[in-house]
């Protein structure tokens, strides 16, 4: 004789929090990162709530399959459309045309080019707003590619008001790691300053006969300030 279901006993996943931990969206972009998410677990990120007993999850696969799983489809639906398909109401409507417009500025965007390197004004600009003010020293290089142009800035150190310290391994191990074709060390004065100390010309020494050393070239070395620089370039002291 058959028997009825034990209702009792059945699961029902009814929220996205009764789904197992490794399926739902949030918590497993948190450990794997959003690259291992399908396109409605995406869609759940953003639209985050669903229907009583529908999870935001199971809508979203909802919504994928009436546009045949394909963003292309779903990017030429009006925005009634979008709202014929139950539970996409006035707010998620306009949030998957945000999203769909953001996918199409960013595949007419033009990757910018960083511009080179070629005065001691423009490592100041680069880095004014970054150390400027601050009311402690701190460290900084900038490694440089073949057109000089920054490929990456690292904070080395980070001092006190009068002082920091400075490691010359450091910043050329990072300059290998980099690939950098030369480096621009640049750290601030916090009295505003601008003299150079007798430990700053030191490590200026120092870093530029390493780079010799390792055939990395040293552009110079900038002190900041809030209101200006100091160039061991433009003084001649490289």
């Amino acid at each position: 004789m058959s028997s009825y279901p034990d209702l009792e006993k059945e699961t029902v996943v009814r929220t996205v929090k009764d789904l197992p931990m490794d399926d739902q969206p949030r918590e497993k972009a948190e450990k794997y990162g959003c690259g291992v998410l399908s396109v409605p677990d995406l869609w759940a990120l953003i639209l985050r709530t669903g229907l009583p007993g529908t999870p935001i999850t199971e809508l979203c696969r909802n919504i994928m399959k009436s546009n045949n799983n394909s963003l292309h489809t779903l990017e030429r639906r009006t925005r009634q459309e979008l709202r014929q398909i139950k539970g996409i109401g006035t707010t998620k409507s306009i949030q998957v045309e945000a999203v769909m417009e953001l996918i199409k500025r960013y595949c007419h965007e033009e990757i910018p080019k960083e511009e080179s390197i070629t005065s001691s004004e423009q490592i100041y600009k680069y880095m004014r707003h970054e150390i400027g003010n601050n009311d402690h020293e701190e460290v900084w290089i900038l490694l440089v590619n073949r057109m000089n142009r920054v490929i990456k800035r690292i904070c080395l150190t980070k001092g006190t008001g009068t002082a920091s310290l400075f490691d010359v391994k450091t910043a050329i191990k990072y300059a290998l790691l980099e690939n950098a074709e030369g480096i621009i060390l640049t750290h601030n004065h916090p009295s505003g300053n601008l003299r150079p100390s007798l430990p700053d010309d030191n490590i200026t020494k120092e870093l530029k006969k390493a780079c010799d050393y390792m055939k990395l070239r040293m552009l110079d070395h900038v002190i900041v300030t809030a209101n200006g620089y100091y160039s061991y370039h433009d003084e001649g002291r490289l």
